[in-house]
């Protein structure tokens, strides 16, 4: 019997983007996935100007609706870590086989997660290659201290797209590249990043 293959995609999603959905609909074809799940974090320490967890998860939702192949997971940690978070979707998704998708922004500091042996062994990375980041992809991949079983090198349809950048731009009521139409419609209905000053 053939495993399922699910995508796990976290991260803050502040808010979601135009990059992140050519990204995990990018990873479903080179990774041959059946299903990528974006997961929201709820805190993310030394962040600042996040939207409340739960306009990020509205906003993640309107944003995979157009696309049966993506998926939410609504996490009660209030902080992912290997220990707490990868026992509840090995759970969850018990019967598949776990791919890890991340920016190589991430893949630079994965090094220094705790517990990162138990979350390579065995597994597979799909890393989404940001601007400026692809001479020093090698390196971090060398600097993990275990070898994943596959690592897939995505380069982004939109490299240059970043939630800083969309931030500034809802909140000046600009347009930049990668805003999706559906998170500015749910920015303004609710008023966030909006700056009073």
């Amino acid at each position: 019997m053939k495993h399922r293959r699910i995508g796990i995609y976290s991260g803050t999603f502040n808010p979601v983007h135009a990059g992140h959905v050519s990204f995990a609909l990018q990873a479903l074809n080179e990774a041959k996935l059946d299903k990528v799940y974006l997961m929201p974090e709820r805190y993310r320490p030394h962040k600042i100007d996040v939207a409340h967890y739960g306009h990020r998860v509205a906003m993640v939702r309107q944003a995979i609706k157009p696309h049966r192949a993506l998926g939410l997971i609504e996490n009660s940690d209030v902080t992912f870590s290997v220990a707490k978070t990868l026992p509840k979707l090995q759970n969850q998704f018990n019967d598949a086989k776990l791919v890890f998708l991340m920016g190589s922004d991430n893949l630079r500091v994965l090094a220094q997660w705790e517990g990162v042996k138990h979350l390579l062994r065995g597994s597979e990375l799909v890393i989404g290659v940001r601007e400026g980041d692809e001479q020093a992809i090698i390196g971090w991949i060398s600097a993990l201290p275990l070898k994943p079983k596959a690592v897939h090198l995505i380069t982004s349809l939109k490299p240059a797209v970043s939630s800083t950048k969309i931030r500034e731009a809802l909140r000046r009521d600009e347009h930049t590249d990668g805003i999706l139409p559906s998170v500015r419609r749910y920015s303004n209905r609710n008023w966030l990043y909006i700056s009073l000053a």
